[in-house]
């Protein structure tokens, strides 16, 4: 089989066009390695080896556009050449580890210095996100235990300050009931959240106490007068924490 022509088409791809009326695309290294330029003739078992050897090439450079953008990690770019052989992602993958594209650790401290500093998350959080993406326990513990617990507690401490601050209808207990709770599915530590909750006053509020008071009494009073709506009313008020 011929190579009637070659065509330098666009970036570092080529158009082979073959005697047998194929035309192929070819990146600038696989004409290279093969000579191409320089030997015209090519068997069927040849041209198969240079297309698989091109393949991985194809595999490699989407993969290099892929992480362009953001890091990423292995099993995300196993996926994204999910249509490419076995042989070819694995020569992806390792090319990219043996050129430091893809690194472990630099993903690891990258993703927590971004979930630390862009976001309102703990980190039982951040570790559970990372195990999920397939990170050994150790290599995420080893960089999020160098964050000290005075980082945790600072995000935790404007959390329940802009909470206290924004309520108008919860008693100071079920107020800290639901901080703590929002602040436990957030991941932060739960002695971090005790030892800020500890040091926060939550104090009573005579206004919040009668709003309450007044949209209880308007609801029970189409059921109940006197001292039994009174005696109702105080239930309610207590069930939530007054």
């Amino acid at each position: 089989m011929k190579i009637e022509k070659i065509v330098k088409k666009k970036s570092s791809l080529y158009e082979l066009y073959l005697s047998n009326g194929e035309k192929i695309s070819l990146y600038d290294d696989v004409i290279l390695k093969y000579e191409l330029l320089l030997k015209r003739e090519i068997d069927e078992d040849k041209l198969t080896e240079i297309l698989n050897y091109n393949s991985y090439l194809e595999s490699y450079n989407i993969a290099l556009k892929f992480i362009s953008s953001k890091l990423r990690v292995e099993k995300e770019i196993r996926n994204k050449l999910k249509d490419y052989s076995k042989e070819a992602i694995n020569y992806t993958i390792e090319r990219l580890k043996k050129e430091n594209l893809l690194n472990d650790q630099i993903y690891i401290k990258a993703y927590i210095n971004d979930e630390v500093n862009l976001k309102f998350i703990g980190p039982n959080n951040i570790y559970y996100n990372l195990k999920k993406l397939g990170f050994k326990d150790d290599d995420i513990k080893d960089y999020l235990d160098t964050f000290a617990s005075d980082i945790w507690q600072s995000k935790i401490k404007k959390y329940v300050d802009k909470k206290i601050k924004s309520n108008n209808n919860l008693s100071p207990i079920m107020l800290k009931l639901k901080v703590t709770n929002d602040l436990l599915n957030k991941g932060f530590y739960k002695e971090d959240i005790n030892k800020v909750l500890n040091e926060t006053s939550f104090n009573f509020s005579q206004e919040i106490y009668d709003r309450e008071y007044l949209k209880l009494k308007n609801k029970l009073s189409k059921k109940y007068s006197g001292n039994e709506l009174e005696y109702y009313i105080k239930m309610k008020l207590k069930q939530k924490g007054f």
